[in-house]
Parts: structure tokens; sequence; C-alpha cells
């Protein structure tokens, strides 16, 4: 085992975590509002721990209110472990190049973090979840009333480009009330780099745009 690697615990698929990703973690845990789940490990628009370094779990609420609903899960692995599955499987799998890049995926700061100092802790963990892929289930259908999660738990994907949803209307209120901006988010992941999709990333809207 390398110096700038964590141990890891588990048999999961994936590599070491390594140091960056281990103090990011720390950091986040130590500074962030985690109420939910006091009532993981870096607050984006979810909860999200690192199981090693190919390989996040992240825990998805309605709100970040101690009361809040659990109402998902997302499965995140790098593009090493997304290249090993079979066809069928990584179409199950969706990118967060749009989430990251358009300034829909923050990390809210915390209230006692110097803005400069948090937003240079938040890109560089957008450097790292753009390259990553992600599978989702929800377990809980909020959006249409439900008061208990009912059924079966529904695939669902991310939004990966424009015009998918009413960007400007539901962005505005997430940065309304956690104090962020999405647009000082985009100059600031300007120098962030896309990195090259797997074609069978994204079905769900590629599939959409097909029956149009």
């Amino acid at each position: 085992m390398t110096t700038n690697a964590v141990p890891e615990f588990n048999r999961a698929s994936g590599e070491p975590l390594t140091m960056k990703s281990f103090v990011l973690e720390t950091g986040a845990a130590a500074t962030q509002d985690f109420r939910p789940v006091n009532h993981i490990c870096a607050h984006l628009n979810a909860f999200h721990a690192h199981l090693n370094e190919d390989v996040r779990q992240c825990i998805l609420y309605d709100s970040p209110e101690p009361n809040a609903r659990l109402i998902g899960i997302e499965y995140m692995i790098s593009p090493r472990l997304y290249e090993t599955l079979d066809p069928e499987e990584r179409r199950l799998w969706h990118s967060h190049v749009y989430e990251v890049k358009s300034g829909m995926l923050i990390m809210p700061k915390p209230t006692a973090v110097p803005e400069a100092l948090w937003q240079k802790a938040e890109t560089a963990e957008m450097e790292d979840v753009i390259t990553l892929y992600g599978k989702v289930y929800h377990l809980w259908q909020v959006d249409r009333g439900d008061k208990l999660p009912l059924g079966q738990p529904q695939l669902m994907t991310s939004f990966t480009g424009p015009g998918q949803f009413d960007f400007e209307r539901v962005v505005s209120e997430r940065d309304s009330r956690f104090g962020s901006d999405y647009k000082t988010k985009q100059r600031e992941r300007e120098y962030i780099q896309e990195p090259k999709l797997h074609s069978d990333a994204d079905q769900a809207w590629k599939e959409a745009q097909l029956k149009k």
C-alpha cells in the first residue's frame, strides 16, 4: 500500500481511497450540516460517502431538514469500473457532466466557512464528480404526492443537457434557499475538462429523443 492511499475494509470493486479524497471527505464531514442523517461524506444534492476511490454511495433526501424523507439512493462509479459493465447494465447509468458544468450540482456552504475557501473545496470535488457515472433508484415518489414509499423502486436518471426541465426556475429557487449562484458556479468550473462519455450512458434521455 502506498502512503497516499487510505486503507479499505470492504470487498467492493475499486481502488483504495486516495489521500486527496480522504481529506476532502473529512473536511466536508467536519464543516457541513448533516441534520437528516444526525436525527455521511460530502453534502452535494445528496449525502455522499466514498466506499473506495472508484465507488460512492449516496443517500437522497427531499430536503436538508431534520425530518427529511429518504427518497432514493445513488451509486456513483469511476469510468474504469463503468467500462467493465456489460452493455445492458451500462444503459442504466447516467453522466454528471451537465450537472457539474451548469452549476446545478453544489455543496451547500456552511455559514462558518469563508466563501473563497468553500468554493475552492467545492470546485476540487467537482473535478472528480464530472468523471463519474451514476445509477439512481427512487424509493419514495414524493413528487406525485405519495404519503408513504409505495410500489416498486423506480430506476431514475438525472438531467444531462439543456431543455430537459425548467432550469432557470428550479435552480434559481435552489439558489435562493442555499445562498448559491449557478452562474458563478458555471464560471468557476469553465476550466474543468469534460470527459469523453461512453455511448451507452444517458440512455433514458436518448430514448426519449428518439420517441419525439
